[in-house]
């Protein structure tokens, strides 16, 4: 494990703190409390792109000096259109919702091969769900924590998916709470039996947020494996719309590439 792996922190407390501000934000909104991270976990996926960004333009300017970053367009993993930074729906005075919506949907348009739908159905627009004042108070509280690569583990959104879901699930209401998460131990576990081989095609027919496919690649990386020859070869399913959502932002944090979720 190299030193920039040793810095990154998988699930620091200050992260865990931002995660239970925003739920108290969302506390007493119209937004269902299982329904919560279908919200949450958006925000946190367009806040990771513009840090990425962020970083590469920085990386960028080490490179070419002064020279515009725009210019060499091959240095961002993805299309972030003009407009469409974090930094931009910070400093929008009124109407949050909705340009927090057009820049989610820019975004995938610019990306169809890679975020398609990446960000869910949530309807940010939605005023009598989500006033100005409530989103700004959610956007603020993400704001001051870093979530670029050098910042925080690839799997930031799992771990986070993982606790909304056990912090905020309502087991007594199975239409709500169906998404009952498979803890990483079990993971591990069933990908040591099925002991997936490099270049094998990887299929989940109830792939959730994706843990089993990363698993199964990880497994192949420990052992020596090549991760690019599963590129094509990645199918997952899943009923639920965020959840798959979820999957497809994971599978494209972990730079995972040409995979397929139903």
């Amino acid at each position: 494990m190299g030193e920039a792996e040793v810095a990154r922190q998988p699930f620091s407390s200050e992260f865990r703190s931002a995660l239970w501000d925003a739920a108290n934000t969302l506390r007493g909104s119209a937004v269902d409390r299982t329904d919560w991270k279908g919200y949450i976990l958006p925000l946190l996926f367009f806040k990771r792109i513009s840090d990425v960004w962020d970083e590469e333009t920085a990386e960028a300017h080490e490179i070419y000096g002064e020279a515009d970053p725009s210019l060499f367009p091959e240095v961002h993993r993805f299309v972030l259109p003009e407009g469409c930074h974090w930094k931009d729906i910070r400093s929008v005075p009124a109407n949050v919702g909705a340009a927090l919506q057009k820049a989610m949907q820019e975004i995938e348009r610019a990306n169809p091969d890679t975020l398609f739908r990446v960000f869910g159905s949530a309807d940010w627009g939605n005023k009598e769900k989500f006033s100005d004042e409530l989103l700004k108070d959610l956007i603020e509280g993400f704001s001051e924590i870093g979530l670029g690569n050098t910042t925080v583990s690839t799997d930031v959104l799992g771990d986070a998916y993982e606790y909304l879901v056990g912090k905020f699930a309502d087991v007594t209401r199975r239409n709500k709470a169906g998404e009952f998460y498979t803890p990483r131990s079990v993971v591990r576990m069933m990908v040591e039996i099925l002991d997936p081989k490099e270049g094998e095609s990887i299929y989940d027919p109830a792939c959730g947020t994706g843990g089993m496919l990363l698993g199964a690649i990880e497994h192949v990386m420990r052992k020596g494996g090549d991760p690019r020859t599963f590129y094509g070869k990645i199918y997952g399913q899943e009923k639920n719309l965020t959840t798959a959502a979820i999957a497809r932002m994971n599978l494209v944090l972990h730079g995972i590439e040409d995979f397929q979720v139903a």
